[in-house]
């Protein structure tokens, strides 16, 4: 694959590229960053390698990230190019409980901001940042399909939210003919693989795209950490503990899993993280993964992770040690169930808690009867 190898993003016409740029690290607002002419390089860089899917949020350095998206977007002139992508939910006047969530007067009030900041009249892709758990998903539905028929925005989607959210937002929007959502934002690595149990199915039955963010799980995948304590300043390395409470990277299953990276990296003569950029780029249900960069270098080295085919035996190691456990009702789901629901495998019956298998009928019938020699 190439940048240049755009994909429709979901049951919709908007095409975008394999690698979406995600713009978190755009500013330094937070205490950490870029610089504004070291994002705008990188920025140039993705646009000149053929990307042209752009992805922020109004709270990405206190809305920094949007100011500096919108600057280089109209520095270039590049604004019907460039497939941008903002979002909302996070509050934005603290002590204001109707300066965050997903009601229709927050909605109004983040589209406006970003708007201002972005420097332009419409966002091509308007994410709801996270489930608020209170405003009801008709009312969310609602307003996002008002402001695409008023033009404010051209699709909509849903970041990290339940599965069951989104399949009752599109059964709402089929029925009362609405827009409906064409994406959704969710984390997925090689160690966070758990929307393969619900939100790559509901995505795949209704027709949705899935972006992932953090495939390289926060720097972890990279291969850049140890097992030992993280807590030097300066090589480029999170304090370990700050990091595990935010994510709990930190485990063991985790490490074993990166082992293995490191193994398949060291055979393909390919960095980790482009390995584990490759393999989640190229998992069922996904269109476009999201990849960050805070230097030029680190960018390229990102795009250049979907050059290559993993081969299928070393795939399957990295499948293997990064599966995710089956437990009820998603064992119901596995072979082992679906073959007995279809006869593929030997019929069992329970009888007063106890499991026995029949054999089958035609089987017992023609069985010879034993001799006494045999007794």
């Amino acid at each position: 694959m190439s940048l240049k190898q755009y994909v429709t993003l979901g049951r919709s016409g908007l095409r975008v590229s394999p690698l979406a740029l995600g713009t978190m690290t755009f500013g330094t607002e937070w205490g950490w960053g870029s610089e504004p002419a070291v994002a705008h390089q990188v920025f140039d860089r993705y646009i000149e390698q053929g990307g042209n899917f752009v992805d922020t949020a109004d709270g990405y350095t206190m809305g920094k990230s949007e100011e500096l998206v919108g600057q280089f977007i109209a520095d270039r002139g590049l604004r019907e190019r460039v497939v941008l992508a903002t979002k909302f939910t996070f509050n934005g006047d603290p002590g204001n409980p109707n300066a965050g969530g997903n009601g229709r007067k927050n909605i109004y009030r983040a589209l406006e901001g970003s708007l201002r900041r972005l420097k332009t009249d419409y966002v091509d892709l308007y994410w709801m940042h996270v489930w608020d758990k209170i405003t009801p998903v008709e009312e969310v539905l609602s307003t996002l399909n008002d402001l695409v028929r008023t033009g404010k925005i051209r699709h909509f989607g849903f970041s990290d939210v339940p599965a069951w959210y989104v399949a009752r937002a599109q059964t709402i929007a089929e029925y009362e003919a609405k827009e409906r959502p064409i994406a959704l934002q969710l984390e997925y690595s090689l160690v966070e693989r758990n929307i393969e149990r619900e939100h790559v199915p509901v995505a795949q039955e209704l027709g949705i795209g899935i972006c992932p963010w953090s495939p390289l799980a926060g720097g972890f995948l990279s291969g850049k950490y140890k097992r030992e304590a993280n807590t030097g300043k300066g090589d480029g390395r999170l304090d370990q503990a700050k990091f595990a409470q935010l994510f709990d990277r930190f485990t063991e299953p985790n490490w074993k899993v990166l082992d293995v990276l490191l193994d398949v990296a060291k055979q393909l003569d390919k960095k980790p993280a482009q390995v584990a950029l490759n393999w989640v780029s190229t998992q069922p249900g996904i269109t476009s993964t999201i990849i960050g960069a805070s230097k030029v270098p680190q960018l390229e080295d990102n795009l250049s992770a979907i050059d290559f085919t993993i081969p299928a035996e070393l795939r399957k190691r990295l499948d293997d040690v990064s599966a995710i456990e089956s437990f009820h009702p998603y064992n119901f789901f596995g072979p082992a169930i679906q073959n007995r629901i279809s006869g593929e495998s030997p019929v069992y019956a329970w009888n007063v808690g106890r499991q026995h298998q029949l054999a089958p009928a035609k089987e017992s019938a023609e069985k010879p009867k034993a001799n006494a020699a045999e007794k």
